[in-house]
């Protein structure tokens, strides 16, 4: 079964709405559960006002997630949280102080909410929420808006006005038999260039036929963990063979469905060859070339990753594909991930790793090809220096060098992993950075998040090796 969805405002870690709506005021959350293999661990107290969103186990114990209430109602940016290791519990409390609400009885219907919320789409789901207020103010009523625009839009429960419009995509700037991890890579070639899709602008000897591994067998892309989306029908129809042999080249939009799902179940065939059972262990929804835009996308309250066609097909690269599948990763392993400046670059600057380290296991690291040079096919259609590269694991960039722009700063954590990548080879660095990312929190800092990882290398391996990744945290300027 599907993980339902998680809804995302800003800072906000949103609970599962439909475990949120039942919830009552003063109730007791769910203790957390035993942790197989940790005789002796005590279940956690937890307090009276947060719910349960999920529990994940990782290598090393149980990370409980839940969500703050204030009289029932969830709290924007409230959470809690208990991690399980051994014989001990460890808590990060992210409750959010909520004064001045002396009702949680909107004003305001929500089919007015729903209704202020349509310019900015048509509503997929609508809930009641507690906004804390900043320093010194009083905490708010309002409706949150999930529109089928990935926009979360605020109204007021009080004036019916809208306050605040997030816009959820996490982007990566790009556009995407299969191509394993693109023709550029393949052919060793940077010269090559879309030719507008055209059969003739790659040569035949860059595809690579491949084995679809644990497909449901109905005749759709559709298994364990990928799931194509599109429609039966329409302009961007769902491939199908009832004989599940799916040869297409890359002027059949179905080639980049094929190529999508490939990327996906193979990149979590990996997480689990690493001992991980529980990240982000579904069916991966995916839509793919449903958008013209040179963009792809992941929405983290419709858990779907959105491949978009501008420039190269963003589906021919998968190396644009298993970023974006970072994005879903983390948003699996820490509800509602992703909110504020450092923790929007750890997610941009973690997809680029993710996409990197899958490429090490089948690509070449050439000086024309390098590893650290990221989606060389997708890059070719707006870059003109060679390598192509819509961004690189090994650029000078510290802490010194930050912008505010999340996909640039994501170059400085992405360096940090690969050199704790080059220190220890793939395998064992990402099971170290899977293993800390449990332990984040949805608005982590740089500095937090690098000690959780140090931390987990420490636990995992010993002082040695966590003393070489703090190494790499402390060259960027991190630690």
């Amino acid at each position: 079964m599907r993980r339902t969805p998680l809804l995302a405002t800003g800072a906000v870690v949103a609970a599962v709405g439909a475990l949120l709506s039942t919830a009552a005021s003063g109730s007791a959350a769910a203790p957390l559960p035993a942790v197989a293999g940790t005789p002796g661990a005590a279940a956690a107290a937890v307090p009276a006002d947060v719910t349960l969103v999920q529990v994940r186990r990782s290598l090393l114990g149980s990370h409980s997630w839940y969500a703050q209430t204030y009289r029932g109602v969830p709290v924007l940016g409230g959470w809690y949280a208990v991690h399980a290791t051994g014989a001990t519990a460890s808590v990060d409390d992210g409750r959010q102080v909520v004064t001045g609400l002396a009702s949680v009885a909107p004003g305001v219907a929500r089919s007015a909410a729903v209704t202020a919320a349509k310019a900015h789409g048509n509503a997929r789901a609508s809930r009641l929420v507690v906004v804390p207020a900043g320093a010194g103010g009083a905490a708010t009523l309002a409706w949150q808006v999930s529109t089928d625009q990935d926009k979360q839009v605020l109204v007021d429960a009080r004036s019916g006005k809208v306050t605040k419009v997030t816009d959820e995509r996490r982007l990566a700037n790009g556009s995407g038999k299969v191509f394993d991890p693109n023709p550029v890579v393949a052919l060793q070639n940077e010269s090559l260039k879309d030719g507008n899709n055209a059969d003739s602008a790659v040569p035949a000897s860059a595809y690579k036929t491949v084995t679809l591994a644990n497909l449901d067998g109905s005749g759709y892309l559709k298994g364990s963990w990928a799931n194509v989306t599109n429609a039966k029908k329409g302009k961007t129809p769902a491939a199908f063979s009832s004989s599940l042999s799916f040869l297409y080249t890359r002027s059949d939009n179905r080639f980049e469905q094929v190529n999508s799902y490939y990327a996906v179940d193979r990149v979590q065939t990996y997480i689990q060859s690493l001992g991980f059972a529980d990240v982000n262990h579904e069916a991966q929804d995916l839509s793919v070339d449903t958008t013209t835009q040179d963009n792809s996308w992941y929405t983290p309250s419709q858990d779907t990753i959105t491949i978009g066609t501008g420039g190269v097909d963003d589906g021919e690269d998968q190396e644009v594909v298993w970023h974006e599948y970072g994005h879903a990763v983390q948003d699996d392993q820490v509800p509602g991930f992703g909110s504020g400046s450092d923790a929007g670059a750890i997610g941009e600057g973690f997809g680029d790793y993710l996409a990197g380290t899958m490429s090490q296991a089948s690509a070449p690291d050439t000086a024309t090809t390098p590893w650290a040079c990221l989606m060389d096919w997708d890059s070719t259609s707006y870059t003109s220096t060679t390598p192509h590269c819509i961004r690189r694991l090994d650029t000078a960039k510290t802490v010194a060098n930050r912008t505010g722009e999340v996909h640039d700063d994501g170059e400085i954590w992405s360096h940090a992993l690969w050199d704790v990548n080059k220190a220890f080879g793939r395998d064992k660095a990402t099971r170290i950075i899977l293993e800390a990312q449990f332990s984040y929190a949805p608005s982590t800092t740089w500095a937090a998040a690098a000690q959780k990882t140090v931390d987990a290398a420490k636990a995992l391996y010993g002082a040695t090796d966590a003393a070489t990744v703090q190494a790499a945290f402390h060259a960027r300027g991190i630690l």
